[in-house]
């Protein structure tokens, strides 16, 4: 039994106990910090034990909802078997077929796409934690916040330029639904780098109170493409399990819209709720990304 595949669901609880006591306090930072907490340990893994051994720990927390009511002689048609793709090993049935096309492409890729895969990884790792960094003090030392955001910036750009090199190899693999997962990351790296755009171009501007809205958008799309991509793909597994990529194409084309979605919402209704005009301790030379 995958030791860590338990320890991680019951992060989730817990982490869901957060959430809960959050939303009645109002009081979201340790929701937050238990998420970022959680997404470094992640992604740092990949790095520690490997690309294969990681992506069979991801295959294997989306084995436990995909397999239920499957068996060995009656596999979905959006479902496969593998060998060694899942840290569960022989234990259920069969495994999500994109799950599979994503260990085999990694375990037995070239090293160009390893590298990608590492850099997007990293920097979407780095982007993500300046960019909370700087939310949450925007209105910190001028010089060194703005520093931070160019450094962030620079990061996002990294991950999403290596996102885009993955997605334009998605075009022959069915398992993804070939050209929809290209033009489906396509636009997911759209939104995020989009919003990044839009706050940085809005401090050059000197419209700080915009720009503090894109950040916010920003970090909706963040949330929204690591970890609502997550938990929709998760939940929605199992309802579209007899077709390549059902749960996964509707994850990519709608996470991170999701996202900033969600962000604006939580914008109006809970941070901007008792705001009538921008905080005056917050200058034009202050920037949360750029």
């Amino acid at each position: 039994m995958p030791i860590d595949v338990i320890v991680f669901f019951i992060a989730l609880a817990v982490w869901a106990g957060v959430l809960v006591h959050a939303w009645r306090t109002e009081r979201y930072q340790w929701f937050v910090r238990f998420g970022l907490a959680l997404l470094v340990v992640l992604n740092v893994r990949y790095f520690i034990d490997g690309q294969a051994e990681s992506i069979a720990f991801f295959v294997a927390i989306y084995d436990v909802l995909d397999n239920i009511g499957v068996s060995g002689a009656d596999i979905p048609g959006g479902m496969a078997t593998c060998t060694d793709c899942s840290a569960w090993g022989d234990r259920f049935a069969a495994h999500p077929s994109w799950g599979v096309a994503f260990y085999e492409r990694f375990a037995n890729g070239p090293t160009s796409r390893n590298n990608l895969l590492y850099g997007h990884i990293g920097a979407n790792t780095v982007a993500f934690l300046l960019m909370h960094y700087q939310l949450a003090r925007p209105g910190g030392s001028g010089g060194r916040h703005r520093l931070i955001g160019r450094i962030g910036f620079g990061a996002i750009t990294l991950g999403t330029v290596c996102a885009m090199l993955l997605a334009a190899q998605h075009g022959s693999v069915g398992e993804y639904q070939g050209a929809w997962a290209t033009w489906g990351f396509a636009s997911m790296s759209v939104v995020v780098w989009g919003c990044a755009v839009m706050s940085v171009m809005k401090i050059r501007s000197g419209d700080v109170a915009s720009h503090r809205i894109w950040s916010i958008r920003y970090a909706g799309s963040m949330w929204g493409a690591f970890w609502l991509f997550r938990v929709m793909l998760f939940v929605l597994g199992p309802f579209t399990r007899g077709v390549d990529a059902g749960a996964l194409q509707f994850c990519i084309w709608f996470s991170a819209p999701l996202g900033v979605a969600l962000a604006e919402w939580i914008r109006r209704t809970r941070l901007d709720r008792d705001v009538t005009a921008p905080s005056a301790t917050v200058g034009p030379d202050v920037a949360v990304v750029g």
